[in-house]
């Protein structure tokens, strides 16, 4: 009983976590509007890799190895931080584009940014979008601390791991879905370079939140 309790409590808590702003939020809500519904949800998809990735590592002691060679979380948080200051130009250098129709979505022309590109880097996108936040495993590091046994059998570790992975995929799915909406595509199309450039700055701030860090 207390350990459904503790599975029930880790649910919760990682929902409301899944579901606070952040650059996930933006890639998903962006794919989405700019590119189709379906686009949106396999980033969803690549974001529950990188938390079924995350996950796995805070499970097995991640945790305790950044703090044994505090350089490598600081390097994984540089690295996060261009990924992410990447993913913001990308978005300011493409603002002014138009909108891709269904014909050019399906071409394979390489000016366009990933996450408007074939399913196999919509996925991409999310994992890296999720592997570029280390904080994440500190996170699940955390709450594994806080509200799991000390010993957890193998059957509670995959429940937790499949309770984080579902919670991300099945929020940033639903995300995709509500941003997907005709009239948010339409209303997308006549606003894109400042909603663009809004969502760019927006993820400038957090990469530079990232590098600030590290000092």
């Amino acid at each position: 009983m207390e350990t459904l309790a503790a599975l029930a409590t880790l649910w919760f808590v990682h929902l409301l976590a899944v579901m606070s702003p952040g650059p996930s939020l933006v890639v998903v809500a962006r794919s989405a509007i700019a590119g189709s519904r379906t686009r949106g949800m396999w980033v969803a998809l690549g974001l529950g890799l990188g938390t079924l990735v995350w996950s796995l590592a805070a499970m097995f002691g991640l945790n305790a190895l950044f703090a044994l060679a505090p350089w490598l979380y600081t390097g994984i948080k540089v690295a996060g931080a261009i990924f992410l200051l990447y993913i913001a130009v990308m978005m300011w250098r493409h603002a002014r584009d138009p909108v891709p129709t269904g014909e050019t979505m399906g071409s394979d022309s390489e000016d366009r940014p990933d996450l408007l590109k074939r399913p196999g880097a919509a996925v991409r996108l999310g994992l890296l979008t999720q592997l570029s936040n280390p904080k994440v495993a500190v996170f699940f590091g955390s709450i594994f601390v806080t509200l799991l046994p000390a010993a957890p059998s193998p059957a509670v570790q995959a429940a937790v791991i499949a309770i984080l992975c579902l919670n991300e995929v099945a929020w940033y799915t639903a995300v995709a879905y509500a941003f997907g909406v005709q009239r948010l595509r339409r209303g997308y199309a006549r606003a894109k370079a400042w909603i663009d450039r809004t969502c760019g700055g927006f993820l400038t701030l957090l990469g530079l939140r990232l590098v600030l860090d590290v000092r």
